[in-house]
């Protein structure tokens, strides 16, 4: 289903969207940052939370280090300054692209079982589907993130593939 080269290529994409995403947000005043814009997860924070969050429970499977240290109901107040987001999410960006340069194609392979932290259900799927979900979860509520900085009259980063930049 998925390639290492894959896996490579979405961490780069992932740290890339998010390094703007790291430029943006101090420069914004903190109320515009927490003011519930009608989006799923209410706020610009909330929905970045929401993605570092559901990065760090991901990646946990994945790698086998740590999760989350904050319980799933308070997850949108996961980071309590936009300083420390922008820390905490470099610090995630950098544990992504780590286990994608190790990830090999067997690792793809294969279900993985794992408890879901919201419901505590039982949950088994393919590895492959697991890791697109990491990166598509991603992609979804950063677009959220840009619409929201977008309707305030800003002007977030392109978001398309061909013009992340070459390392």
């Amino acid at each position: 289903m998925i390639t290492p080269a894959y896996c490579q290529m979405m961490a780069r994409y992932n740290a890339w969207q998010n390094k703007g995403l790291r430029e943006m947000i101090p420069t914004i005043a903190r109320e515009e940052l927490y003011r519930d814009r009608g989006a799923f997860f209410g706020s610009i924070m909330g929905t970045l939370n929401h993605v570092l969050w559901g990065d760090a429970t991901w990646i946990s499977r994945f790698d086998g280090g740590a999760g989350p240290d904050v319980p799933p109901k308070e997850h949108l107040e996961m980071t309590p300054t936009p300083a420390v987001w922008a820390a905490e999410r470099f610090r995630m960006d950098a544990r992504i692209s780590l286990w994608a340069q190790s990830v090999s194609a067997i690792d793809l392979t294969g279900d993985l079982t794992w408890t879901a932290a919201l419901s505590g259900d039982e949950m088994s799927k393919p590895m492959g589907l697991c890791v697109v979900q990491l990166f598509n979860h991603q992609t979804h509520h950063r677009g959220q993130v840009h619409a929201m900085l977008t309707a305030m009259g800003l002007k977030p980063n392109d978001t398309d593939l061909p013009f992340m930049p070459e390392d």
